[in-house]
C-alpha cells in the first residue's frame, strides 16, 4: 500500500521519500566517480599487469605501511603529499587512495590533498582492512601474507561477488 501524499511513513526507511530516478542517477553516478571498491581495485591490478591505468596510493604512516600494505601501492603519507606528489605522480594518471578502513578518513584527506594539487583521484572504500578481509595478498615488513576471505565481506571460493 502506497502512503498518501503528505502522510508520514510508518517507519524511518520512507520517512524521507526516495529520490526521483534522475536525481538518483546523478547521485550514484557521482559516487562511482569518487569511489572504487576493494574487489574492483584488485581485479584492475590483476588484469592491468604493470600498468592498471592508475596509481594506488597508501596514505598511512610508515609504521602502518610496515604492518601491512597492498603490493604495488605507492607509500605517500598524507602529510607529505603537497611536498612529494609532484615528483612522484604523473598528473595525467588517476590516483586511488586508501588508508586503514571504513572507520578512518585518511584516504579521504589524501584524496582531497591530491585533488587540490590538480590530480584526478578516487578513494578505495574499505581500505586496507577490507583488502585483507576479502582475502587479497598483502605485504608486511616481514614479507608477503594472505588471509582466508571473511565470508561476511566476500564470497568463499569465488573471485567475484557478482555485484
Amino acid at each position: 500500500m502506497t502512503p498518501q501524499p503528505g502522510a508520514l511513513a510508518a517507519h524511518p526507511v520512507l520517512s524521507v521519500p526516495p529520490a526521483e530516478p534522475a536525481d538518483a542517477v546523478a547521485y550514484f553516478g557521482a559516487s562511482l566517480a569518487f569511489h572504487a571498491d576493494v574487489s574492483d581495485v584488485a581485479a584492475a591490478l590483476a588484469a592491468g599487469g604493470e600498468d592498471p591505468g592508475f596509481v594506488l596510493l597508501d596514505s598511512r604512516s610508515t609504521e602502518s605501511w610496515d604492518q601491512g600494505h597492498i603490493p604495488g601501492a605507492l607509500h605517500l603519507p598524507t602529510a607529505l603529499i603537497a611536498e612529494q606528489a609532484p615528483r612522484l605522480l604523473d598528473p595525467a594518471v588517476p590516483v586511488v587512495t586508501y588508508c586503514w578502513g571504513p572507520g578512518c578518513n585518511g584516504a579521504t584527506r589524501a584524496a582531497l590533498a591530491l585533488a587540490r594539487l590538480g590530480y584526478r583521484v578516487k578513494e578505495m572504500l574499505g581500505g586496507f582492512e577490507y583488502w585483507a578481509r576479502e582475502g587479497f595478498p598483502y605485504e608486511t615488513w616481514e614479507g608477503g601474507d594472505k588471509r582466508a576471505a571473511d565470508p561476511l565481506t566476500a564470497p568463499v571460493g569465488a573471485d567475484d561477488c557478482g555485484c
